[in-house]
């Protein structure tokens, strides 16, 4: 694959590096991306076309590399790069991990993962994107193909980052059309993109992810002969419809062609049907009404805490988190069994947190806080662990994996101490004071 650098052309960064390039790694609709040499490792290097290496889209990356905004869910451009015998610009950053795996070929079912995987993903999306609005910066172009993710714990990955700007900005693009909020795509003269559009483009991600399906296409797009630049405006823009829309069935999915997002969304809980209805009926009218960022991560944190395994086929299914009625298996329709529930309180303030203790389920950090800055699902975060007896089968108990003493009440009423490392058996109406910020109730229900 030839481009526009030959190999071993070497090229300076901003802090006077000197790079060389090593191969070709692909390229997109601004640049093309190459592995270089740097004197400590090996980075990606997005070098763009010339069309594209505008003084605008120079500002702008400049301005990237100098905010030095370290967060290990972004490819972030770290140094600004010129050189090539053609002259140009470009920027460097890590290079992206195997394991992350692009969204095109999940919905082309080439992936093997499953719903904690896709709602962990999602709730990553969610936050990273919240991560970013806290700082200034508005994405502009959050689609399907700028975000890679692990289908087998939900990491991802925000890769282009190279669009971003401070809200207020009104330089570079204003995104992909399938995801741009209405009032961009019909070009509304006071619509500039920003934080607020991209909550749209989050809403309609995060349904891709989750449905397989994009929210606006139902019977409307199949009856468009030619789906070119001025239908696509009257579809996403001009007469954008809800395909759940719960007021008008014109916009309905066919059983025929539409059959995916229609089991899809049978098989999502009230919970987040309630958000993309709302995002997909006034917020594509009213900006003002889109769901924010806070109440995508605690419903998708609350969803992916009480997903339950069906015990006729073992399919993973997603919850009514507050729910006590058991739902009807995806798969194989046997009616589910919801497992014990733990009740999580924090101390100050006081909220509630409901996780079903499925085999294996874990308690994290985060589920100790009341707003914690992050949602971590790694060992370094485990705080509890249901565990089976290894000599009772069918029995279990909660390990402690944190690094603090529990307290439990033991039937009879009087104390117990669980020091790190050791199990309390699990029975209905047990009380642990999890350290000192939260105390945690299991029930039965």
């Amino acid at each position: 694959m030839s481009g526009m650098l030959d190999n071993g052309a070497q090229l300076t960064t901003d802090t006077g590096d000197e790079v060389s390039v090593a191969g070709m790694l692909g390229a997109g609709g601004q640049g093309e991306v190459y592995r270089v040499k740097t004197p400590t490792d090996d980075k990606a290097l997005k070098w763009y076309y010339p069309a594209c290496a505008t003084p605008e889209q120079r500002s702008i990356v400049e301005g990237l590399v100098g905010r030095d905004f370290d967060d290990d869910r972004f490819l972030w451009p770290h140094a600004f790069v010129t050189g090539g015998k053609h002259g140009g610009f470009g920027y460097l950053m890590d290079i992206r991990p195997d394991r992350f795996k692009g969204l095109p070929a999940l919905f082309r079912r080439q992936l093997r993962t499953s719903p904690l995987a896709l709602i962990t993903a999602g709730l990553n999306m969610v936050e990273a994107y919240q991560a970013l609005h806290s700082r200034g910066i508005a994405y502009r172009d959050i689609s399907w193909g700028n975000i890679f993710f692990d289908p087998d714990n939900g990491d991802i990955l925000v890769c282009d980052n190279d669009n971003a700007v401070s809200e207020g900005d009104s330089t570079g693009i204003s995104g992909t059309m399938e995801f741009m909020a209405p009032e961009l795509v019909r070009g509304d003269p006071a619509a500039v993109p920003g934080t607020q559009t991209d909550l749209h483009s989050l809403s309609v991600l995060l349904f891709m992810l989750l449905m397989n399906h994009h929210p606006l296409k139902g019977r409307a797009e199949l009856e468009i002969r030619c789906l070119d630049e001025a239908a696509e405006k009257r579809l996403y823009g001009k007469r954008p419809m809800f395909v759940f829309d719960p007021v008008s069935d014109s916009n309905r999915p066919d059983p025929v062609e539409h059959g995916t997002v229609l089991a899809t969304w049978a098989a999502a809980p009230p919970i987040l049907q309630k958000l993309f209805t709302q995002n997909f009926t006034e917020g594509l009218h009213d900006g003002t009404r889109r769901v924010r960022e806070t109440q995508w991560r605690h419903a998708l944190s609350e969803v992916r805490d009480t997903i339950v395994v069906c015990a006729g086929c073992g399919r993973q299914n997603m919850t009514e988190p507050r729910s006590a009625t058991p739902g009807i298996c995806w798969s194989c329709n046997r009616v589910l069994v919801l497992p014990p529930r733990l009740l999580v309180t924090t101390l100050r303030p006081k909220v509630e947190r409901n996780l079903r203790l499925r085999r294996a389920a874990k308690v994290y950090a985060h589920h100790l806080h009341a707003e914690p800055a992050r949602h971590r699902y790694d060992s370094a975060s485990l705080v509890a662990e249901l565990v089976e007896h290894p000599q009772k089968p069918g029995k279990y108990g909660l390990t402690n994996r944190s690094q603090e003493n529990w307290t439990t009440r033991r039937a009879d009423g009087t104390d117990q101490q669980v020091a790190p490392g050791q199990s309390v058996p699990l029975r209905a109406g047990l009380e642990i004071q999890l350290g000192s910020s939260a105390r945690a109730v299991v029930s039965a229900t």
